[in-house]
């Protein structure tokens, strides 16, 4: 079973680009309506659709309205990351921290308002 998230979104080329140009994502394909991303090892993908559009059945239509979504992307230097990240120029949501259970992360937000948490896992400080 492979899993592809997707998002309805009026924001499909300022995303193509955020996703591109920020995250390193590559475009497995597009079109005038549609875009599916892969990541930079191409494991796992993200598609982003048009609202209302008309070869879309009913349930697809309806666009995502900014709240109640997260994509977690694990990274080997979550530091490295954090610094290349800011030197675009990217508005950081969360600062980089270190959280007791073990995540040390920060947190941008993509143009269609979800957050996104950058984040190496390490075992909890009292392990």
């Amino acid at each position: 079973m492979k899993l592809n998230a997707g998002v309805i979104t009026p924001n499909l080329q300022e995303t193509k680009q955020f996703y591109s140009s920020v995250l390193g994502f590559g475009v497995t394909f597009e079109n005038d309506f549609y875009v599916l991303l892969h990541t930079p090892n191409q494991q796992a993908e993200l598609s982003f659709l048009l609202p209302n559009h008309p070869s879309q059945q009913p349930l697809f239509q309806p666009g995502f309205t900014g709240q109640g979504i997260f994509l977690t992307i694990e990274v080997s230097d979550v530091d490295a990351e954090y610094a290349r990240i800011r030197a675009l120029g990217v508005p950081i949501a969360i600062e980089l921290r270190d959280e007791p259970w073990g995540d040390r992360h920060f947190a941008i937000v993509d143009p269609n308002g979800i957050g996104i948490d950058i984040v190496t896992y390490a075992p909890p400080a009292d392990e």
